[in-house]
């Protein structure tokens, strides 16, 4: 790694890019500056500074120190023991015995994703406890685990989008070598892990990249957390090499099977290749090619040109347009960014499972009628990744309420079956399968005028909102810097007794199963435009694929509150929910799935 603390034969090599400064020295030792050693570190042009000393080995703490005696971590530490602010630690990667090697990764099309925070997932919030839960999720029908990021954040909770130590574990989730464990049970029981990593910003406590180098930044760009990083001005190239790095140590020291990009369309790159592109083509031309590993794109701006299987293409995109039309049919809701969805978001949502984006180009009223989005007909359903809720969905409510608190029990019941037994790569959202009733609620935990900041300005976010109009309702937004807020957020497992919540557990198990034995079988080949769509009534739905074996997948669903007539599909049934589907009478909220395969073939 060209950048922080490896260690060699001739003892530990420090590197730094300090552009800002005129010299450099490491501190090891205690964090007390009076007993820390301090020894200058050599000028090796571009901004670089370099050390090589025998004086540090495996577990030594250590901190730069940078202009005007500020001594301050390493953005590249493997691992910062106490928080961002603290002293960064000397890892040896090679001291975790992997015992994975057969492990190759999985097929794209076998990924039903299950977004999870370690903080929250289990009552120790830890990677051990992710552990603890492995077999669980397998037996589910869950073939990989996303864990939101883990990059070292400030404080004690985090979403993990406020990071500022990119390369570095969060010490209260554990040690480098817990997560390895992790990774590695978890490819024991066959399970993918991805990773969400965040290269459009730093988090904004505990980056002092600023200080000392200040091309990582650049004002001809801006995104909603300030200055752009800079990957296209004087000083991009060590910005670039940085983050493309970061991607292939997650991806090769710790085995991760994929990365998902959090919010590229915030990523701000006029130079060619775009930085999208070029850390994809690192990334598979670095990759032993026995290895499948996936990178998925999170992109607003519904950009097909990344998608594909060709050279710096993406395997996926999260299809924020799939989830918005199924919220909207299932809980009536049309402020925010749902108004898009609102004129027939039952024709929106047939578009997002025939020809993956909604929005292809057309004007999006929530974004002042701009154009939005690429053609993306010609892509394979497993091009996006479809979901009913996610950390973004659930968390960015004002109290962070799950859907079966927003929606009825057969709306909820009957977009489930919709989004796990489509053709596209489906994703849960920790907890979902069995109805948490704990929401999970945006919580942080910074310091100083930082903390009472972010407070008051969440709860500015929703005074725009009528229902948040009266300021004794915003004062009941939960304040997101309290250890309660984070708390109350944590999964309830023990509710998994109640016959509810049992009851929705064996729900998405039997659906889960279905996908696997009857679906996913037959996805690999499937192509692009090969589905079609038809609104046959305010709430009715038909759609049907030609899957890569040439069996024909069909879909009846109505989403609505009244009956609808409508002759049920050819084809063997694998879910129907409405009994009275067989006389053409499809029932309020009711789902049919039929599979009529090709002739000769089972």
């Amino acid at each position: 790694m060209p950048y922080g603390a490896q260690l060699t034969a001739q003892g530990v090599r420090f590197r730094l890019w300090a552009p800002d400064c005129e010299q450099v020295a490491l501190c090891i030792g205690r964090q007390e500056p009076q007993h820390e050693l301090v020894l200058p570190m050599d000028a090796c042009g571009g901004g670089w500074f370099e050390l090589i000393t025998s004086r540090a080995g495996a577990g030594t703490r250590y901190r730069f120190e940078v202009n005007e005696g500020l001594r301050v971590p390493d953005p590249a530490s493997r691992f910062n023991p106490d928080d961002v602010h603290g002293a960064s630690e000397v890892i040896d990667p090679a001291g975790f015995k992997w015992q994975d090697a057969e492990w190759h990764g999985r097929a794209w099309e076998e990924a039903v994703i299950y977004e999870l925070h370690v903080g929250t997932f289990s009552p120790e919030g830890t990677f051990a406890g992710v552990i603890e839960r492995l077999d669980y999720l397998a037996e589910l029908g869950v073939t990989a685990i996303e864990l939101m990021p883990v990059a070292d954040f400030p404080g004690a909770r985090n979403w993990g989008y406020d990071g500022v130590l990119p390369y570095a574990p969060d010490s209260r989730y554990g040690r480098p070598d817990d997560l390895k464990s992790l990774i590695q049970a978890a490819h024991a029981k066959g399970l993918m892990v991805l990773l969400d990593v965040v290269y459009n910003h730093f988090g904004p406590e505990g980056n002092y990249l600023h200080v000392y180098a200040k091309k990582f930044f650049t004002e001809h760009h801006h995104t909603p957390w300030g200055a752009a990083l800079n990957f296209d001005a004087p000083g991009s190239r060590d910005v670039r090499e940085f983050f493309i790095h970061n991607a292939e140590y997650w991806l090769r020291e710790y085995h991760f099977d994929g990365l998902r990009l959090d919010a590229v369309h915030a990523i701000i790159d006029d130079s060619a290749p775009h930085l999208l592109t070029e850390l994809a083509t690192r990334v598979h031309a670095g990759i032993d090619h026995e290895r499948q590993v996936h990178l998925i794109l999170e992109n607003d701006a519904n950009e097909a040109r990344y998608l594909g299987h060709g050279h710096g293409q993406y395997i996926a995109q999260w299809n924020d347009d799939f989830h918005h039309a199924l919220h909207v049919l299932a809980t009536g809701e049309t402020d925010g960014y749902y108004v898009d969805y609102a004129d027939m978001p039952i024709g929106r949502l047939g578009r997002c499972m025939a020809e993956g984006y909604a929005y292809q180009g057309e004007a999006s009223p929530y974004r002042d009628h701009a154009a939005r989005g690429e053609a993306s007909a010609h892509l394979p359903p497993q091009a996006f990744v479809s979901f009913l809720q996610c950390h973004d969905q659930v968390g960015n409510r004002a109290f962070g309420e799950r859907i079966t608190r927003i929606a009825p029990e057969p709306a909820v019941r009957a977009a489930a079956a919709v989004y796990l037994l489509a053709p596209g790569i489906p994703m849960l959202f920790m907890g979902e399968e069995f109805a948490a009733k704990s929401p999970f609620q945006f919580f942080c935990d910074f310091s100083g005028d930082l903390r009472e900041a972010v407070t008051q300005g969440r709860r500015r976010e929703f005074a725009r909102f009528a229902r948040f109009a009266d300021p004794a309702t915003q004062a009941a937004i939960p304040d997101p810097n309290t250890a309660q807020t984070f708390l109350d957020s944590k999964l309830d497992w023990a509710s998994l007794g109640d016959e509810a919540q049992a009851g929705w557990l064996a729900y998405y198990r039997h659906l889960l199963k279905q996908r696997q034995e009857v679906i996913v079988p037959r996805l690999r080949g499937t192509g692009g435009g090969a589905a079609q769509f038809e609104v046959i009534a305010p709430g009715g739905l038909r759609v049907q694929w030609q899957l890569g074996d040439g069996s024909m997948l069909r879909l009846l669903a109505n989403f609505s509150s009244e009956v609808v007539c409508a002759a049920v599909p050819a084809g063997e049934t694998v879910f129907v929910s409405s009994m009275e589907a067989a006389k053409g009478m499809l029932d309020p909220w009711s789902v049919v799935w039929t599979l009529e395969a090709r002739k000769g073939k089972p």
